[in-house]
């Protein structure tokens, strides 16, 4: 015997300690789950179309691919990482997440 039970003040039909409130208790407990699913569902399918249509998510790279490259170049120059960084107006621990994910060896010394 269940001695515990849940009834409202403000909505009578909310009171689960007798079968019918237990009854339309479970049944929104039910329709919850079910749109949660389905709230799901359609995030999965929004997520997929959009990869296949070439958009990715989050914040785009701070690091363009013009970037990169100049970046290179002012790192064979000599260039420290910190000036490297603040002329392309970067951090500098941007810079060095995007040297070292395309294998750009270090040129220069890194005076940070």
């Amino acid at each position: 015997m269940d001695l515990t039970g849940f009834r409202s003040l403000a909505e009578p039909w909310l009171d689960t300690t007798s079968a019918h409130g237990k009854l339309i208790f479970d049944m929104f407990a039910s329709l919850a789950e079910y749109e949660r699913s389905r709230l799901s569902e359609r995030t999965k399918a929004g997520l997929a179309a959009a990869k296949a249509r070439g958009r990715l998510g989050g914040r785009p790279r701070s690091m363009t691919p013009g970037k990169l490259e100049t970046a290179k170049q002012l790192r064979n120059e000599g260039k420290t990482l910190k000036e490297t960084a603040e002329r392309l107006s970067v951090s500098v621990s941007s810079l060095t997440r995007a040297l070292s994910r395309n294998d750009v060896p270090e040129v220069a010394s890194a005076a940070a």
